[in-house]
């Protein structure tokens, strides 16, 4: 019925410019126009990451929700946990217009937003007001473009969001803000882990802390991958999330829009974020767990990501072109998976594919 209803919604949807359905999608959330979960949750799909405990590994992905206007929606439509932002401490309008571009037949999309949000203190006061709800809800956070210290906006992100995020996302792999990526080199991100691992301790010395993840792109040159990933170890992350968007386009030549400027999303990035999600998995070696995003648009696909290495899940294009049944189906299908291979959680299968997946061509 739900996968029935969404695909008569979804011409609908597609007929408006991507950025003006997004919209529609958000009014009917906070409306309370969504399909509620209501089963009980399989324990076996229960994953536990930086002292939090996910009910299960199915996670929405920064950019659906930049302002935190529907959390409790996410949560409640079947999602394991749901992350806001990208939010920036001032508010900013990003990119000129028009900045989102669907691939409808390879079931793509290419933004170039550049963090458009209503900045910390508007997505503070939402967030205060859902306090007591329950529900693992993490804070992306970013640089604004005009930063004179990109440093210091993550940490006045950790200080302006410690009391209502579960966790932290630190996002510098975006490709819209020119220069963001430089601060995954080395010696960049020492830097910035320091000064942000710094301000965490600094807020835990009054209470709980809270796990900080960092999130990586799929366009890192492979042989400056061990020492980026030896950095976030030696600095105390809590995961390392794979990937975000790619500025490659596989197999999309003589496809409209292909062209245009701005990162990838959907299924053409699956190949290239998955084998870069196995390649992280086997450098970590068991010392972090990771988060696979990244052209998850169908249940075989979030296995797959579980078993090239990932304990947690996130996704945004898949649900734009496949809608809220992919949740439950996915579910479904991670469940059989658990017990088809004998085991009693699905954190056995993480990994276990992981070999074959590194040995891959990012190209595909």
């Amino acid at each position: 019925m739900l996968s029935t209803m969404f695909h008569l919604a979804r011409p609908m949807l597609f007929a408006l410019a991507p950025e003006q359905a997004h919209e529609v999608t958000l009014k009917s959330l906070e409306a309370g126009v969504y399909p509620r979960d209501i089963g009980a949750g399989d324990p076996r799909l229960a994953v536990t990451i930086g002292g939090l405990a996910f009910a299960n590994p199915i996670g929405i992905a920064a950019g659906f929700d930049k302002d935190a206007r529907v959390p409790d929606a996410i949560l409640g439509m079947g999602f394991g946990f749901a992350e806001i932002g990208t939010v920036t401490p001032k508010p900013q309008v990003g990119n000129p217009q028009p900045r989102v571009f669907r691939l409808v037949a390879q079931n793509g999309l290419i933004n170039r937003l550049g963090f458009n949000n209503g900045g910390h203190a508007a997505a503070l006061e939402r967030l205060r007001r859902r306090a007591g709800r329950g529900g693992i809800v993490g804070v992306n956070i970013g640089a604004n473009k005009d930063s004179a210290d990109r440093a210091a906006d993550y940490v006045a992100g950790i200080d302006t969001f410690w009391d209502v995020a579960s966790y932290f996302m630190v996002n510098i792999s975006s490709p819209n803000t020119p220069g963001l990526r430089d601060l995954q080199a080395p010696a960049a991100l020492d830097e910035l882990l320091g000064r942000v691992m710094a301000a965490r301790a600094r807020k835990a010395a009054a209470g709980k802390s809270r796990p900080v993840f960092v999130k990586i792109a799929p366009d890192v040159a492979e042989e400056d991958l061990p020492a980026i990933v030896e950095r976030m170890l030696a600095n105390g992350v809590d995961a390392i999330a794979v990937s975000n968007t790619t500025l490659a386009r596989p197999g999309l030549d003589g496809v409209a829009d292909a062209s245009e400027a701005g990162g990838l999303s959907g299924r053409p990035l699956f190949h290239r974020s998955t084998a870069m999600l196995a390649r992280v998995y086997r450098l970590a070696n068991g010392r972090v767990p990771l988060i696979g995003i990244g052209g998850i648009d169908s249940p075989g696909a979030a296995l797959a990501k579980i078993e090239a290495g990932a304990s947690l899940l996130q996704l945004y294009t898949g649900l734009i072109y496949e809608g809220p049944g992919l949740i439950g189906a996915m579910k479904k299908h991670l469940v059989e998976a658990v017990r088809h291979a004998g085991a009693t959680s699905i954190t056995a299968l993480t990994g276990s594919k992981a070999p074959a997946w590194a040995a891959k061509s990012l190209e595909g």
